[in-house]
């Protein structure tokens, strides 16, 4: 998370009221309340702090345009012309326009209103609005679905829900590709700043490629490609050989394995395909 120039008053700001927010989710028992929650947690968070990372890159072009690039390069052996494409937490939707220009039709998914744009779509891009449970999109009519930096913001509770709901979209041989951050180098929300345990902000739960293949595996996915991506590239490789890699990496004591851990493991990126 890009910190902005921001000084640390700010930081501690953000971190209270994120940790708060965050805390009331934890606490949560049942996917209602998570639903109820999940609708306003982010406005309250982004009318508290005006000056969150999300809401000051979308000034930063040269940014959005880089982060696009690296989507791209995770995601385009998948995109075909008539690829029917979901983009999953698509925020400003400038990566859902990237996808729409390639692919036949794009659904761009938001949980919070005020938290996306649509404005200037491609004729074959739409927005729709989900409660984190439920994707209004017809079973089997997905070829391709995306999310960046998502699944670490699910509760616990939920990560095996979210990839079921996900699966029943997929047309079969259709591929769920995420990245999300490595726990390794964690936390990455705003706790960074404040603790070097477990997050505390929003993300819920930072995964590892091990944990995640016994999810996926449960919730109908067969082939787990995993992409190690950074600096523009994406190579491909088995995720039975991150998670064998990441066996090496477990025993190291957490603060060091947090600084060695970085060129490994720069994100954990997954390409699912539904069995």
């Amino acid at each position: 998370m890009k910190t902005a120039n921001r000084s640390r008053e700010r930081l501690r700001q953000h971190y209270e009221v994120e940790k708060a927010l965050a805390d009331r989710l934890r606490r949560t028992k049942s996917r209602e309340e998570r639903a109820k929650l999940y609708e306003s947690m982010y406005d309250t968070l982004f009318a508290a702090v005006p000056d969150h990372p999300r809401l000051t890159a979308v000034r930063d072009r040269a940014l959005i345009d880089r982060v696009n690039r690296s989507r791209l390069a995770i995601v385009g052996p998948y995109l075909r012309p008539g690829t029917r494409a979901l983009d999953i937490g698509a925020g400003d939707c400038t990566f859902s326009f990237e996808l729409a220009r390639r692919a036949r039709s794009v659904i761009a998914i938001e949980i919070s209103e005020g938290s996306s744009a649509i404005e200037g779509a491609p004729t074959n891009c739409q927005l729709a609005l989900y409660d984190g449970f439920h994707l209004p999109v017809a079973p089997k009519s997905i070829d391709l679905a995306f999310s960046d930096q998502l699944i670490e913001h699910l509760h616990v509770d939920d990560v095996e829900w979210h990839f079921k709901m996900v699966a029943e979209a997929l047309a079969p041989g259709g591929h769920y590709v995420f990245r999300t951050p490595h726990r390794f180098n964690g936390p990455h929300d705003v706790s960074m700043y404040f603790t070097s345990g477990d997050p505390e902000g929003f993300h819920m739960k930072e995964w590892t490629y091990g944990e995640l293949r016994t999810v996926l595996r449960r919730s109908g996915y067969g082939k787990l490609t995993a992409i190690w991506s950074a600096k523009g590239m994406a190579l491909r490789v088995p995720s039975w050989l991150m998670a064998i890699k990441e066996s090496l990496f477990r025993p190291l004591p957490r603060g060091v394995r947090r600084k060695v851990s970085v060129y490994p493991f720069p994100s954990l990126v997954i390409a699912a395909r539904k069995a």
